[in-house]
Protein backbone atom coordinates (compact mmCIF):
# COMPACT_ATOMS: atom_id res chain seq x y z
CA UNK A 1 0.00 0.00 0.00
CA UNK A 2 1.41 3.36 -1.00
CA UNK A 3 2.10 5.49 1.95
CA UNK A 4 1.34 9.28 3.22
CA UNK A 5 2.57 11.49 5.40
CA UNK A 6 0.13 13.84 7.91
CA UNK A 7 1.01 16.82 6.94
CA UNK A 8 4.68 18.26 7.57
CA UNK A 9 5.57 16.84 10.68
CA UNK A 10 7.67 14.11 8.50
CA UNK A 11 4.96 11.20 10.28
CA UNK A 12 4.52 8.67 7.61
CA UNK A 13 1.90 6.00 7.13
CA UNK A 14 0.17 3.85 5.07
CA UNK A 15 -2.82 5.90 3.00
CA UNK A 16 -5.21 4.05 5.09
CA UNK A 17 -5.54 3.07 8.41
CA UNK A 18 -7.63 0.96 10.86
CA UNK A 19 -9.81 2.45 13.35
CA UNK A 20 -9.82 -0.32 16.10
CA UNK A 21 -12.68 1.14 18.17
CA UNK A 22 -15.68 -1.05 17.01
CA UNK A 23 -13.36 -4.08 17.98
CA UNK A 24 -14.26 -3.60 21.35
CA UNK A 25 -16.52 -0.37 21.40
CA UNK A 26 -19.58 1.68 20.45
CA UNK A 27 -21.20 -1.15 17.81
CA UNK A 28 -22.25 -4.02 20.03
CA UNK A 29 -20.20 -6.90 22.17
CA UNK A 30 -16.31 -7.12 21.96
CA UNK A 31 -15.27 -9.09 19.28
CA UNK A 32 -13.73 -12.06 20.16
CA UNK A 33 -9.89 -11.33 21.68
CA UNK A 34 -8.07 -13.87 19.08
CA UNK A 35 -10.16 -12.79 16.78
CA UNK A 36 -9.44 -9.22 17.14
CA UNK A 37 -6.19 -9.61 17.04
CA UNK A 38 -6.07 -12.03 14.02
CA UNK A 39 -7.97 -9.25 11.89
CA UNK A 40 -5.53 -6.45 13.49
CA UNK A 41 -2.61 -8.58 12.17
CA UNK A 42 -4.38 -9.52 8.63
CA UNK A 43 -4.63 -5.51 8.47
CA UNK A 44 -0.65 -5.21 8.86
CA UNK A 45 -0.15 -8.15 6.43
CA UNK A 46 -2.52 -6.03 3.65
CA UNK A 47 -0.01 -2.75 3.94
CA UNK A 48 -1.71 -0.95 7.21
CA UNK A 49 0.96 0.54 9.02
CA UNK A 50 -1.57 2.75 11.16
CA UNK A 51 -3.59 1.78 13.99
CA UNK A 52 -6.33 3.69 15.80
CA UNK A 53 -7.29 3.17 19.42
CA UNK A 54 -8.19 5.06 23.03
CA UNK A 55 -7.63 4.25 26.59
CA UNK A 56 -11.76 5.10 25.90
CA UNK A 57 -12.53 2.09 24.05
CA UNK A 58 -13.71 -0.45 26.40
CA UNK A 59 -12.55 1.35 28.39
CA UNK A 60 -8.69 0.33 28.53
CA UNK A 61 -9.15 -3.37 26.51
CA UNK A 62 -8.86 -1.83 23.36
CA UNK A 63 -5.26 -0.83 24.00
CA UNK A 64 -4.45 -4.31 25.39
CA UNK A 65 -5.73 -6.12 22.29
CA UNK A 66 -4.09 -3.59 19.95
CA UNK A 67 -0.92 -3.57 22.11
CA UNK A 68 -0.77 -7.65 22.18
CA UNK A 69 -1.47 -7.85 18.29
CA UNK A 70 1.19 -5.47 17.28
CA UNK A 71 3.94 -6.46 19.14
CA UNK A 72 5.32 -8.74 16.62
CA UNK A 73 6.45 -5.86 14.77
CA UNK A 74 6.07 -3.03 17.06
CA UNK A 75 9.13 -0.96 15.00
CA UNK A 76 6.87 -1.23 11.84
CA UNK A 77 3.54 0.21 12.71
CA UNK A 78 2.46 3.92 13.82
CA UNK A 79 0.29 3.41 16.57
CA UNK A 80 -2.45 6.14 17.40
CA UNK A 81 -4.09 6.80 20.90
CA UNK A 82 -5.86 9.12 22.90
CA UNK A 83 -6.44 11.05 26.34
CA UNK A 84 -9.32 13.22 27.46
CA UNK A 85 -11.93 11.48 29.28
CA UNK A 86 -12.51 10.97 33.20
CA UNK A 87 -11.42 7.38 34.47
CA UNK A 88 -10.95 6.62 30.40
CA UNK A 89 -14.86 6.17 30.62
CA UNK A 90 -16.31 8.34 27.69
CA UNK A 91 -19.57 8.60 29.27
CA UNK A 92 -18.21 10.71 32.65
CA UNK A 93 -17.08 13.73 30.65
CA UNK A 94 -13.78 15.17 29.67
CA UNK A 95 -10.66 15.38 31.95
CA UNK A 96 -7.27 16.88 30.30
CA UNK A 97 -6.05 18.10 33.53
CA UNK A 98 -2.19 17.94 33.18
CA UNK A 99 -1.79 15.07 35.54
CA UNK A 100 -4.46 13.21 34.09
CA UNK A 101 -2.46 13.34 30.75
CA UNK A 102 0.46 12.13 32.31
CA UNK A 103 -1.21 9.14 33.91
CA UNK A 104 -2.66 7.67 30.70
CA UNK A 105 0.78 7.99 28.88
CA UNK A 106 2.18 6.01 31.72
CA UNK A 107 -0.50 3.24 31.49
CA UNK A 108 -1.09 3.25 27.49
CA UNK A 109 2.70 2.81 27.19
CA UNK A 110 2.03 -0.53 29.39
CA UNK A 111 -1.16 -1.35 27.98
CA UNK A 112 0.44 -0.80 24.15
CA UNK A 113 3.78 -3.08 25.62
CA UNK A 114 5.43 -0.14 24.31
CA UNK A 115 8.20 2.39 25.39
CA UNK A 116 6.90 5.42 22.88
CA UNK A 117 2.99 6.43 21.92
CA UNK A 118 3.59 7.41 18.32
CA UNK A 119 0.45 9.77 17.93
CA UNK A 120 -1.13 11.20 21.34
CA UNK A 121 -3.92 12.55 20.74
CA UNK A 122 -6.71 14.61 22.78
CA UNK A 123 -10.21 12.94 22.40
CA UNK A 124 -11.83 15.99 22.83
CA UNK A 125 -11.29 19.53 24.38
CA UNK A 126 -11.88 20.23 27.78
CA UNK A 127 -13.25 23.60 28.10
CA UNK A 128 -11.84 23.76 32.02
CA UNK A 129 -8.11 23.47 30.88
CA UNK A 130 -6.61 26.18 28.70
CA UNK A 131 -5.43 24.02 25.53
CA UNK A 132 -2.01 25.46 26.07
CA UNK A 133 -1.51 23.65 29.34
CA UNK A 134 -2.30 20.73 27.53
CA UNK A 135 -0.15 21.43 24.16
CA UNK A 136 2.45 22.16 26.75
CA UNK A 137 2.35 18.53 28.89
CA UNK A 138 2.08 16.41 25.78
CA UNK A 139 5.20 18.54 24.88
CA UNK A 140 6.91 17.99 27.99
CA UNK A 141 5.95 14.17 27.43
CA UNK A 142 7.76 14.64 23.94
CA UNK A 143 10.62 15.60 25.33
CA UNK A 144 10.69 13.08 27.80
CA UNK A 145 10.55 10.35 25.33
CA UNK A 146 7.53 9.11 25.85
CA UNK A 147 5.49 10.33 23.21
CA UNK A 148 6.56 11.52 19.54
CA UNK A 149 3.86 13.13 17.90
CA UNK A 150 0.57 15.49 19.53
CA UNK A 151 -2.71 15.08 17.77
CA UNK A 152 -6.34 16.70 18.45
CA UNK A 153 -9.81 15.31 17.45
CA UNK A 154 -12.92 16.90 16.94
CA UNK A 155 -11.62 20.46 17.79
CA UNK A 156 -12.30 23.86 16.38
CA UNK A 157 -10.03 26.07 14.20
CA UNK A 158 -9.40 28.37 17.02
CA UNK A 159 -8.33 25.55 19.80
CA UNK A 160 -6.09 23.30 16.71
CA UNK A 161 -4.08 27.12 16.26
CA UNK A 162 -3.57 27.81 20.06
CA UNK A 163 -2.46 24.74 20.60
CA UNK A 164 -0.65 24.52 17.66
CA UNK A 165 1.14 27.68 18.58
CA UNK A 166 2.92 25.83 21.83
CA UNK A 167 3.13 22.13 19.91
CA UNK A 168 3.00 21.59 16.63
CA UNK A 169 0.12 19.48 16.38
CA UNK A 170 0.61 16.40 13.73
CA UNK A 171 -2.77 15.39 12.91
CA UNK A 172 -6.75 15.92 13.50
CA UNK A 173 -9.01 13.53 13.80
CA UNK A 174 -12.61 14.16 12.99
CA UNK A 175 -15.50 13.15 11.17
CA UNK A 176 -15.51 13.06 7.33
CA UNK A 177 -17.39 11.74 4.24
CA UNK A 178 -19.69 11.80 1.69
CA UNK A 179 -22.60 12.34 3.96
CA UNK A 180 -20.47 14.85 6.81
CA UNK A 181 -18.48 17.70 4.82
CA UNK A 182 -18.64 19.97 7.72
CA UNK A 183 -14.68 19.94 7.79
CA UNK A 184 -14.56 21.18 4.20
CA UNK A 185 -15.75 24.89 5.36
CA UNK A 186 -13.06 25.65 8.06
CA UNK A 187 -11.02 22.71 9.23
CA UNK A 188 -9.38 21.63 5.83
CA UNK A 189 -8.61 25.51 5.07
CA UNK A 190 -6.96 25.79 8.54
CA UNK A 191 -5.19 22.41 8.35
CA UNK A 192 -3.57 23.13 5.03
CA UNK A 193 -2.33 26.47 6.24
CA UNK A 194 -0.68 25.19 9.24
CA UNK A 195 0.75 21.81 7.87
CA UNK A 196 -1.21 19.54 9.65
CA UNK A 197 -2.31 16.23 8.59
CA UNK A 198 -6.20 14.83 8.87
CA UNK A 199 -7.46 11.35 9.94
CA UNK A 200 -10.91 11.23 9.07
CA UNK A 201 -12.97 8.49 11.28
CA UNK A 202 -16.19 7.30 10.55
CA UNK A 203 -15.32 7.65 6.60
CA UNK A 204 -18.02 5.06 5.61
CA UNK A 205 -20.50 7.03 7.52
CA UNK A 206 -20.60 4.78 10.41
CA UNK A 207 -21.21 1.81 8.16
CA UNK A 208 -24.25 3.43 6.28
CA UNK A 209 -22.19 4.29 3.19
CA UNK A 210 -21.23 0.55 1.92
CA UNK A 211 -24.97 0.16 1.43
CA UNK A 212 -25.43 -2.97 4.41
CA UNK A 213 -27.54 -0.92 6.62
CA UNK A 214 -31.34 0.17 5.70
CA UNK A 215 -34.50 1.52 7.50
CA UNK A 216 -35.36 -2.27 8.37
CA UNK A 217 -31.74 -3.00 10.11
CA UNK A 218 -31.56 -3.17 13.93
CA UNK A 219 -28.78 -2.90 16.12
CA UNK A 220 -27.48 -4.30 19.04
CA UNK A 221 -28.84 -2.85 22.40
CA UNK A 222 -25.36 -1.62 22.80
CA UNK A 223 -24.53 -0.01 19.94
CA UNK A 224 -24.21 3.94 19.87
CA UNK A 225 -26.23 3.95 16.79
CA UNK A 226 -29.26 3.67 18.25
CA UNK A 227 -29.23 7.26 19.78
CA UNK A 228 -27.72 9.03 16.95
CA UNK A 229 -30.43 11.21 14.90
CA UNK A 230 -28.96 10.33 11.03
CA UNK A 231 -29.88 6.23 12.36
CA UNK A 232 -33.61 6.50 12.98
CA UNK A 233 -35.24 4.73 10.84
CA UNK A 234 -37.49 7.24 9.15
CA UNK A 235 -33.64 8.81 8.32
CA UNK A 236 -32.39 6.03 7.19
CA UNK A 237 -34.66 5.46 5.09
CA UNK A 238 -34.13 9.24 3.62
CA UNK A 239 -30.67 8.92 3.50
CA UNK A 240 -30.89 5.64 1.35
CA UNK A 241 -30.93 8.15 -1.61
CA UNK A 242 -26.85 9.02 -1.28
CA UNK A 243 -26.34 5.21 -0.68
CA UNK A 244 -28.32 4.76 -4.13
CA UNK A 245 -25.92 7.62 -6.14
CA UNK A 246 -23.19 5.63 -4.30
CA UNK A 247 -24.25 2.44 -5.64
CA UNK A 248 -24.42 3.82 -9.41
CA UNK A 249 -21.21 5.34 -9.35
CA UNK A 250 -19.23 2.22 -8.11
CA UNK A 251 -20.78 -0.11 -10.30
CA UNK A 252 -19.18 2.09 -12.95
CA UNK A 253 -16.16 1.89 -11.52
CA UNK A 254 -16.05 -2.29 -11.05
CA UNK A 255 -16.02 -1.64 -7.04
CA UNK A 256 -18.04 -1.36 -4.36
CA UNK A 257 -20.01 1.56 -1.85
CA UNK A 258 -17.18 1.22 0.27
CA UNK A 259 -14.50 1.68 -2.23
CA UNK A 260 -15.64 4.82 -3.86
CA UNK A 261 -16.43 6.76 -0.65
CA UNK A 262 -12.75 5.89 0.72
CA UNK A 263 -11.01 6.52 -2.54
CA UNK A 264 -13.00 9.71 -2.43
CA UNK A 265 -11.32 10.92 0.95
CA UNK A 266 -8.31 9.70 -0.32
CA UNK A 267 -8.44 12.04 -3.47
CA UNK A 268 -9.35 15.38 -1.56
CA UNK A 269 -5.51 15.69 -0.19
CA UNK A 270 -2.12 13.97 -0.55
CA UNK A 271 -2.38 14.42 3.69
CA UNK A 272 -5.71 12.86 4.75
CA UNK A 273 -5.24 9.55 6.11
CA UNK A 274 -8.96 7.84 6.53
CA UNK A 275 -9.28 5.29 9.11
CA UNK A 276 -12.57 3.09 8.73
CA UNK A 277 -13.04 0.67 11.03
CA UNK A 278 -14.72 -3.47 10.79
CA UNK A 279 -14.43 -6.44 12.99
CA UNK A 280 -14.98 -8.77 9.72
CA UNK A 281 -11.65 -9.53 7.18
CA UNK A 282 -13.71 -9.38 4.87
CA UNK A 283 -14.82 -5.71 5.23
CA UNK A 284 -11.16 -5.27 5.53
CA UNK A 285 -9.80 -6.98 2.52
CA UNK A 286 -12.57 -4.86 0.56
CA UNK A 287 -11.37 -1.59 2.50
CA UNK A 288 -7.79 -2.00 1.70
CA UNK A 289 -8.46 -2.24 -1.72
CA UNK A 290 -9.68 1.11 -1.93
CA UNK A 291 -6.49 2.66 -1.73
CA UNK A 292 -5.05 1.15 -5.77
CA UNK A 293 -8.53 2.86 -7.32
CA UNK A 294 -7.85 6.48 -8.84
CA UNK A 295 -10.54 8.58 -9.39
CA UNK A 296 -9.95 10.92 -12.38
CA UNK A 297 -11.15 14.62 -12.00
CA UNK A 298 -14.09 13.40 -14.19
CA UNK A 299 -15.04 10.94 -11.32
CA UNK A 300 -14.84 13.45 -8.89
CA UNK A 301 -17.05 16.11 -10.36
CA UNK A 302 -19.71 13.64 -10.79
CA UNK A 303 -19.52 12.19 -7.69
CA UNK A 304 -19.78 16.04 -6.04
CA UNK A 305 -22.47 16.74 -8.78
CA UNK A 306 -24.34 13.84 -7.71
CA UNK A 307 -24.09 14.10 -4.14
CA UNK A 308 -24.51 18.06 -3.75
CA UNK A 309 -28.24 17.15 -4.99
CA UNK A 310 -28.81 14.93 -1.89
CA UNK A 311 -29.59 16.36 1.71
CA UNK A 312 -28.68 14.30 4.46
CA UNK A 313 -31.15 13.93 7.30
CA UNK A 314 -30.55 13.94 10.71
CA UNK A 315 -27.74 15.40 13.25
CA UNK A 316 -24.77 13.08 13.69
CA UNK A 317 -24.91 13.37 17.45
CA UNK A 318 -27.60 13.03 19.92
CA UNK A 319 -27.33 16.77 21.31
CA UNK A 320 -25.64 16.13 24.83
CA UNK A 321 -22.76 14.77 23.10
CA UNK A 322 -22.98 17.25 19.82
CA UNK A 323 -22.08 19.53 22.75
CA UNK A 324 -18.31 18.21 23.01
CA UNK A 325 -17.10 18.91 19.24
CA UNK A 326 -15.49 21.35 17.72
CA UNK A 327 -14.20 23.72 21.04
Amino acid sequence: MQKRKLGKSGLEVSALGLGCMGLSFGYGPATERQQAITLIRTAFDRGVTFFDTAEAYGPFLNEEVVGEALEPFRKSVVIATKFGFQDGDSHKGVDSRPERIRQVADEALTRLRTDVIDLFYQHRVDPKVPIEDVAGTVKDLIQQGKVKHFGMSEAGVEAIRRAHAVQPVTALQSEYSLWWREPEKEILPALEELGIGFVPFSPLGKGFLTGAINENTTFDSTDFRNIVPRFTAENRKANQTLVDVLGRIASKKSATNAQIALAWLLAQKPWIVPIPGTTKVHRLEENVGAASIELSADDLRDINNAVSQVTVQGDRYPAHLQQRVNR
